[in-house]
């Protein structure tokens, strides 16, 4: 669905996909028509700054003159002709200059698993984009409400737009580490060498997103409004109020499911196995591989601790 939503605006030719390699054979098999070439696979997991550069390593080896935009792909959006539009304004935006763009979606409530910005000052000459005054990553619950409230802030959508040569020389001044880790011989990104560098170096990079890494640090960010009908399906609520639910509010997503006065809650589990559960109320039941997840849906926000808890205690293999 990303890679046809983007089909307007990127030629299939110039989407780059970039995921864990054991993710492979789900990308060949869901998108034959990009050419191998284009998917980059990520020999260990770092969040989003070090494949950011990676891949605008690699799209600059290809093309020095190259625009980028880069989009999650768990993500819902209901107006793709509103989606095109706004990201072809972008791109005019971000050619003008050296310039960072984020988009930003108005708030329907005071969600906490989301990252908020503050605007600044308006852009004259660019409708709906202003200065970013502030990033804040997952408020809690009396802050998030403030921030609606006063009516500056935006939920960050993860959708970012930037020339290939504004990214890179964001990295070497607010990232320096990642872009050092990366820094391979002239000629190597964009050839036949590119993948063993990646192996031996990518593993060594620091674990951050680009959000604390580059967005929150340069002075060069913006944000444009957007209203596309967008949801972060990596947050579990969204999830829940994206999904079809059942007379007691509940959502099964691909799994057999026994409920018992249960209510308001998302069960997801792997395989053939089936759920049995009584008495919860807006609750996330997630069964996948070897680790069980129940969680209130109102603290999701703690998942994110509770994995790197997981990770330091027990190691990768549970996650």
């Amino acid at each position: 669905m990303t890679v046809d939503r983007i089909c307007p605006s990127v030629s299939p030719d110039n989407i780059i996909l970039v995921t864990n390699r054991q993710y492979e054979h789900l990308i060949r098999e869901q998108l034959p028509e990009i050419k191998e070439s284009n998917i980059l696979l990520e020999p260990a997991r770092k969040n989003t700054a070090p494949c950011i550069y990676w891949a605008g390593r690699h799209i600059f080896a290809m093309d020095p003159d190259a625009t980028i935009v880069t989009i999650p792909s768990d993500h819902l959006v209901l107006n793709e002709n509103e989606f095109c539009a706004s990201i072809d304004e972008g791109f005019e935006f971000v050619e003008q200059g050296d310039r960072l763009l984020t988009l930003g979606i108005k708030p329907s409530g005071p969600a906490t698993g989301y990252g908020y910005i503050q605007q600044g000052k308006a852009e004259e000459k660019f409708p709906g984009i202003y200065k970013v005054k502030s990033f804040t990553e997952k408020p809690n619950l009396e802050m998030a409400e403030m921030f609606l409230r006063s009516g500056e802030f935006l939920w960050n959508a993860g959708i970012f737009l930037w020339k290939a040569t504004s990214i890179l020389e964001a990295f070497n001044k607010y990232a320096p580490d990642i872009a050092l880790t990366l820094n391979a011989p002239q000629g190597v990104y964009a050839s036949a060498e590119e993948s063993a560098f990646i192996n031996e170096n990518f593993p060594n990079c620091m674990n951050i997103s680009v959000d604390y890494a580059i967005m929150e640090k340069a002075d060069n960010v913006f944000v444009k409004t957007v209203e596309f009908g967008w949801s972060d399906l990596g947050a579990w609520k969204a999830l829940y109020e994206a999904s079809p639910s059942n007379a007691e509010k509940n959502v099964t997503q691909n799994c057999k499911v026994i409920a018992n006065e249960c209510s308001g809650t998302i069960f997801a589990a792997e395989g053939d196995k089936i759920i049995v559960a009584s008495g919860l109320k807006d609750y996330i039941v997630a069964d996948s591989g070897n680790a069980l997840l129940i969680c209130p849906l109102s603290d999701e926000q703690k998942i994110r601790n509770i994995v790197n808890d997981i990770k330091t205690r027990f190691g990768d293999k549970y996650i």
